[in-house]
């Protein structure tokens, strides 16, 4: 057999294997489709604590409102630039999108420590009740965590540990979020503070762990 039969032949033997990839999702879709158990979630803890209290709190204070809705703009920046790595040839440039809404979300959170007075139907944490807001933001975080990690392993993201990381900051901004529906203490430095080492040991686990499950074998 000659060189060109025996190329032929590898290459029909080659081809005769090759399984049809399913092309994936465009990551705005993706998204859309995690938003939407978070979504869920939010519509469970609306049943259960209702609107009202929110709606009254963030009339009155409306650090608050701009805390939460800058919150949902990074839970939902972060989500997509996470998918959007997840693409091959995607630029790192994704990563910066969350920021905008990453800066709003921290600075009315800070903006609210200074106020003299507190929010109508709350009242300032303890450490006892900052240490709950803590559990709520890592206990929230960790199955939308790995549901997005899950959803990524198959794009295998060629920046495994900046992908976490932004898995880590959406996660964390939709527990946040999620918090602001039965949220029950003011913007204080306490709570503050525990808001930060939430979102801080999120991101931090999900860079360690997520990086190494979406790492490429």
């Amino acid at each position: 057999m000659s060189d060109l039969s025996r190329h032929d032949s590898l290459i029909n033997t080659l081809g005769a294997e090759l399984v049809p990839v399913r092309r994936l999702p465009p990551p705005w879709r993706r998204t859309l489709g995690w938003l939407l158990v978070v979504s869920a979630i939010a519509a469970v803890l609306l049943v259960r604590y209702g609107v009202a209290g929110m709606q009254q709190r963030w009339a009155a204070t409306p650090d608050l409102a701009w805390a939460g809705i800058g919150a949902l703009i990074t839970m939902m920046s972060a989500a997509w630039a996470a998918f959007a790595l997840g693409v091959p040839g995607r630029s790192s440039v994704w990563a910066w999108l969350p920021l905008p809404g990453a800066l709003l979300w921290l600075g009315a959170s800070g903006m609210g420590c200074l106020r003299k007075w507190i929010a109508p139907g709350t009242h300032a944490a303890d450490m006892h009740g900052a240490g709950d807001c803590l559990w709520f933001i890592i206990g929230f975080s960790v199955p939308l965590s790995a549901l997005l990690i899950w959803l990524l392993r198959r794009a295998f993201p060629l920046r495994p540990v900046l992908t976490a990381v932004l898995i880590g900051l959406a996660s964390a901004a939709a527990s946040a979020s999620l918090l602001e529906i039965c949220h029950s203490f003011d913007a204080t430095a306490t709570d503050l503070l525990m808001h930060a080492v939430a979102v801080t040991l999120v991101i931090a686990a999900n860079a360690v762990m997520g990086g190494r499950l979406l790492q490429r074998q």
